[in-house]
């Protein structure tokens, strides 16, 4: 089976599910929103969490994908860059607890990064995302030694404010024949930087994966358009459409799948992370398109239904039974 490595943020996550959204009033901080908050803002989440009952995991868009991938069998690694304090302690046993290889490089004077997750009862997400020594990754930290033996390498698209960072990982990954996949990360930075991604996946990119908001900022156009039009420019478009499913386009070939159903939605932190691990879990075991969009679908709807992106071990079992 091809062996996948995964770069991105290297984040703690601290989950706290909200029994309304007043404390996000207090907070000035807009419901769905993700905002960035500097060490001092980092203190000021931190105080007013501290009274309140939270989870803690290793996260991180990427890793979130890579750890997902690990539980499914698929043997994977990811590359980040953490502080040399105890969130970067826990953040690095986390993943390899979940079976990931790290290759994290540490960062003296710097924090580890933490996203604190605010749910709120619907199960929408609101973030305060200190970057800490996550944002200090460049393409130093990553050799061609880390990606050799690897066959896929999977990259967030919020790394692609460092344009250095991004151009140097995936032209190495290029020279190496690794084939390189890229998740749009979210519809503001697609906009805010359209040119570079464009670039970026004309010129690297084999996989593209895009929610129905990112596509619409990449191409102007929506759902099965958006894909195609994506496609035109790589290999293969993966779009995921919400409630209405997903669906690829790769060259002459075009496949679609429903949502998978789900009773209940607790919280919808990772659903993306998740579609594309197990997207990637059926397009490692050789299966056709439609069958790698059912398996995204597959592990979406398992991680919106707990809080956070950690599965209890008996899920992970049931989905490894599934023929596949």
């Amino acid at each position: 089976m091809k062996k996948i490595i995964g770069i991105g943020n290297s984040l703690v996550d601290v989950l706290v599910r909200l029994d309304d959204d007043g404390l996000l009033q207090t907070m000035d901080m807009p419901k769905g929103s993700m905002q960035l908050i500097d060490g001092a803002g980092r203190s000021r989440v931190a105080a007013q969490l501290a009274v309140m009952d939270s989870q803690k995991a290793s996260g991180g868009s990427a890793a979130n994908t890579i750890k997902a991938l690990a539980n499914m069998g698929v043997e994977s690694a990811f590359i980040g860059k953490v502080g040399d304090d105890a969130d970067g302690r826990f953040y690095g046993e986390d993943l390899e607890r979940e079976g990931v290889v790290t290759c994290l490089s540490v960062m003296q004077g710097q924090g580890t990064g933490v996203a604190s997750t605010l749910i709120s009862p619907d199960g929408q997400r609101t973030f305060a995302t200190y970057l800490g020594a996550s944002a200090c990754l460049d393409a130093a930290d990553v050799t061609a030694d880390m990606l050799r033996g690897y066959h896929i390498i999977y990259v967030e698209g919020y790394l692609v404010q460092n344009h250095a960072l991004m151009t140097g990982v995936l032209s190495l990954a290029r020279e190496l024949g690794l084939t390189v996949c890229l998740d749009l990360a979210s519809y503001n930075v697609v906009a805010a930087d359209l040119d570079f991604f464009r670039r970026l996946v004309n010129d690297y990119v084999d996989i593209v994966f895009a929610n129905e908001e990112e596509a619409l900022a990449f191409t102007g156009k929506e759902g099965v358009e958006a894909a195609r039009d994506l496609a035109r420019m790589c290999r293969t478009a993966v779009v995921k459409l919400g409630k209405a499913g997903a669906c690829v386009c790769s060259g002459d070939r075009f496949a679609a799948a429903p949502a998978a159903e789900v009773a209940q939605v607790v919280d919808t932190t990772g659903a993306g992370d998740y579609f594309a691990a197990g997207f990637l879990y059926a397009y490692v075991n050789a299966q056709p398109l439609a069958q790698c969009l059912e398996w995204g679908g597959r592990l979406a709807a398992e991680v919106i239904q707990v809080v956070g992106t950690t599965l209890p071990k008996a899920a992970w079992q049931e989905l490894k039974a599934m023929k596949i």
